[in-house]
């Protein structure tokens, strides 16, 4: 039986869950938005950055979200952030379905992640994924545009936000543009943790 289509991402209390600018992706916003990952046992572990790391439910919350992955897909300028970013072994460990408007030959890594260039639209790139992913889920990993597209087009069962406490301000948000009339949520469960508030909910059709 097909897998779920989800996304889970850290957002801002105001919205937001990237800098407008690629050149800020690494700077001090984005690294308190991200700050209650880099901690856990099993980011450390994901990542190569050694032994140790805290264990609770935000490393369970991370450790679940990896196991249920089957097979991702992302847009092109998230690809284009985390390919000077990533380590040469990157950290997904499944193939990844880039939407692109470029053709370029699979692109493979160490330890199992592939990325695929996928250049006739969101429906083949998750049909794809489907497929790689077998029975377990595809994540939309992003950015911000991509899985607007996706939630736009009906095609997201269910999401989770990691809600931080930072505020930026500005940059891109999470719903900007998104469909309302078409798209209703039902909350799942909300978990706080000391670091960050853990929402989830599914997605239909209103």
């Amino acid at each position: 039986m097909a897998g779920k289509v989800f996304f889970s991402v850290s957002m801002s209390l105001d919205g937001f869950i990237a800098p407008e600018s690629l050149g800020d992706l690494m700077g001090r916003q984005w690294m308190e938005l991200q700050a209650w990952i880099f901690p856990q046992r099993f980011f450390r572990e994901n990542l190569k950055l050694g032994g140790g790391g805290e264990e609770g439910r935000d490393n369970d919350i991370a450790r679940e979200t990896f196991e249920r992955t089957g097979a991702s897909v992302m847009g092109k300028r998230m690809f284009d952030a985390g390919e000077q970013a990533w380590p040469d072994d990157a950290p997904f460990h499944t193939p990844v379905f880039v939407v692109t408007h470029e053709k370029r030959d699979p692109w493979e890594r160490p330890g199992g992640t592939t990325f695929h260039f996928v250049n006739d639209g969101i429906g083949s790139a998750l049909d794809q994924a489907r497929e790689a992913a077998g029975d377990r889920d595809v994540r939309i990993a992003g950015g911000g545009a991509t899985i607007l597209e996706y939630v736009n087009a009906g095609l997201v069962d269910e999401f989770s936000i990691a809600l931080s406490p930072v505020l930026f301000g500005s940059g891109i948000r999470l719903f900007e543009g998104v469909d309302a009339g078409r798209v209703a949520l039902e909350p799942v469960r909300a978990e706080p943790s000391p670091r960050v508030t853990h929402l989830t909910y599914t997605v239909r059709e209103r």
